[in-house]
């Protein structure tokens, strides 16, 4: 940022926040030192291949290899990305809103020709620049340390906090922390129960959102005859492709599981005797669906983002003179 863009309220927010700023850019730069070293020792400690008659010796920081520990540490990192958006919020809805608001230090802002609408604007700007950078930094930390491991075991681009660490989508729901945080402190006002609510929401959503994402874009099915419980799609699964749902059908065209047949009315699986197997059928999306979902749900998270801010100044200009 430039000398002229940090004088008013930014520069005041920045200068009473220092110390957690301070504090947050020592834990991104942490991170990177932390993986380029990581990505060091995948490079100079090699998995090997041939470990005789007995179990293969640790040769890196207690590991059997260095890329074994970089992906363990990818992995964990994936899902500790995922807390990214729920720390942004609770920050802006506790320290950043609601403390100043139940302080009242507030009023001494809006008295230094500062009205109440910049005074928001200000923060939500702030607070959206911040958490956006600070997605996009991580994300790309995550990037260089992982960038040979996507798509290996447990690193699969649909899996949850892969699929989060790897898009746009991040940033979004980052920007949505601070939009709910900013309109839950502006309602509770205070600190402690604005920033819990915020966590709340925010989880909820990501957890919503998650669960629903997968039907956002209509599924890639395939199908074939069979004549046995085996349904024969493995053939027909695309190389990194995220498998929905599988399956046998029978002579109607009727799905069921694989060995399970058709329940009866007991919750009991059975095969009545005039049922027959005729075809499986597949379920999928494949690699080219992960743009087109990340782009739909980033764009519902941001639509949302935008209905807490507008919230966050209804609320403010109706209890403001």
């Amino acid at each position: 940022m430039s000398t002229a863009t940090l004088k008013g309220p930014r520069w005041v927010e920045l200068r009473l926040h220092r110390t957690a700023l301070r504090t947050l850019l020592g834990a991104v730069l942490l991170a990177a030192a932390v993986t380029a070293f990581l990505r060091w020792g995948a490079g100079a400690y090699p998995p090997v291949s041939d470990c005789g008659s007995g179990p293969c010796e640790a040769t890196f920081l207690g590991f059997p290899d260095g890329e074994y520990l970089l992906r363990e540490a990818m992995l964990k990192a994936s899902h500790a990305l995922l807390l990214l958006p729920l720390a942004v919020g609770v920050f802006v809805a506790g320290p950043f809103v609601a403390r100043e608001l139940e302080s009242g230090a507030h009023k001494l802002a809006w008295t230094q020709s500062v009205t109440p609408v910049r005074w928001l604007a200000s923060r939500l700007t702030t607070a959206a620049a911040i958490g956006a950078a600070v997605a996009l930094t991580l994300m790309a930390v995550f990037r260089f340390g992982a960038a040979d491991l996507l798509g290996s075991s447990n690193m699969h681009w649909a899996d949850r906090g892969m699929y989060e660490a790897s898009g746009p989508v991040l940033v979004a729901y980052c920007l949505f922390a601070v939009a709910v945080g900013t309109l839950t402190g502006l309602l509770v006002r205070r600190t402690l129960l604005a920033a819990s609510l915020t966590g709340l929401v925010t989880g909820a959503v990501l957890a919503l959102l998650g669960s629903l994402r997968w039907q956002l874009v209509p599924v890639t099915q395939a199908s074939g005859p069979t004549t046995t419980m085996e349904p024969l799609w493995i053939k027909a699964l695309p190389r990194g492709a995220f498998m929905t749902d599988s399956g046998v059908t029978n002579a109607a065209g009727e799905r069921f599981v694989a060995r399970a047949c058709i329940p009866d009315q007991m919750a009991h699986f059975s095969c009545p005797s005039d049922t027959r197997i005729t075809g499986w059928f597949l379920d999928y999306h494949p690699r080219s669906h992960f743009w087109y979902t990340q782009f739909i749900e980033t764009g519902i998270v941001l639509a949302l983002a935008a209905a807490a801010v507008w919230a966050a100044f209804l609320v403010l200009r109706r209890r403001t003179p």
